[in-house]
């Protein structure tokens, strides 16, 4: 066995401006890790996250740090104590579980013991944008089922952006990613506005180091943890406070994490939500495997990209539908 390991920082152009409460991009940068082995190719790729203190160099600069044990053998299950939970684990552990499919021959779902993936529905993601713009967005985007709404401004008009999407999509679901954006204070306001909108979901309302708060209010909506949910060992602390979590695997540092993160959740009553960061279809494509147990699926990344990958998923309407081997797994 010869393994060689590969990394690459790719640049890919958003469709217009993606914006949220911490403000705005107009390219996803994305980190590429590939092993090659007995001529297999296995890929895996991630988004540095500069919330989480990363950047691609910082994450390329990681994965070339594992290069030694990664060439020498090392396997998914080794390098969950090599690396943290964080982009540079998720590219390696998903380049790993992508290898091992192309050595064995067998589909990446089957490695995990899960039966054949299926399609699934995905969100699909409006910027942060004033109440009229986030209104014609909603409305060109009418046909789709499910709609994240990004809030938590500071200005204090969500309670116009949610109406005026409301107005604009009456029949879609709607979720509500508030980014940390609002504040203790403004919150059984806001979660009141969320409610009489309709809203399935809302995520992350309150700063990760201020979500106490959060056990001290009637939440008559769903209240789901993203920032401050990441690997299982920090889960005991959110119960009480959250109902759902919101797995992304380049914050538990890649599939092999997701999948026990999302079996602990359950079984301590969390609802699961599998999200992405803004990517293409190679960071999506592993993530579809924890989606098919997911009770809401965000995995639009690609859609808000002006091109994705030549071999990428196939999305129709709502529905994104498993990857072909050609992409991964």
């Amino acid at each position: 066995m010869r393994r060689t390991l590969q990394v690459e920082v790719e640049r890919w152009p958003i469709a217009g401006r993606f914006t949220i409460a911490r403000g705005s991009r107009i390219e996803a940068v994305v980190v590429v890790a590939t092993i090659r082995q007995d001529g297999a190719r296995g890929r895996g790729e991630a988004v540095p996250y500069a919330r989480y203190g990363e950047t691609p160099e910082s994450v390329a600069a990681l994965i070339e740090g594992a290069r030694g044990p990664i060439e020498a053998g090392v396997d998914r299950a080794e390098l969950q104590a090599l690396l943290p939970p964080g982009a540079a684990r998720n590219a390696l552990d998903c380049a790993l579980w992508d290898l091992e499919a192309k050595l064995l021959g067998r589909p990446a779902h089957a490695l995990a013991g899960l039966e054949p993936l299926t399609t699934v529905t995905t969100a699909y993601t409006l910027s942060l944008d004033a109440p009229e713009a986030m209104a014609e967005a909603a409305r060109r985007a009418a046909t789709r089922p499910i709609l994240k709404i990004k809030l938590g401004a500071s200005d204090g008009a969500d309670e116009a952006r949610l109406a005026a999407v409301r107005q604009a999509a009456p029949d879609a679901t709607l979720i509500v990613d508030a980014n940390e954006g609002w504040r203790a204070d403004a919150l059984e306001r806001n979660l009141a506005a969320c409610a009489r909108a309709g809203v399935a979901l809302v995520e992350q309302p309150l700063p990760a180091g201020e979500d106490d708060a959060l056990a001290r209010l009637e939440r008559p909506v769903p209240v789901c943890a993203d920032e401050s949910a990441h690997a299982r060992e920090g889960l005991r602390r959110l119960e009480g406070l959250y109902d759902a979590i919101n797995v992304k695997l380049d914050k538990t540092g890649g599939l092999t994490e997701a999948l026990a993160l999302a079996t602990e959740a359950e079984r301590r009553g969390f609802a699961v939500m599998i999200g992405c960061m803004v990517g293409t279809s190679l960071g999506m494509a592993p993530a579809l495997l924890v989606a098919q147990r997911a009770r809401f699926v965000d995995l639009d990344g690609p859609l808000l990209l002006a091109a994705d990958r030549p071999d990428g998923l196939r999305y129709e309407g709502g529905l994104v539908h498993p990857a072909e081997p050609t992409l991964w797994g």
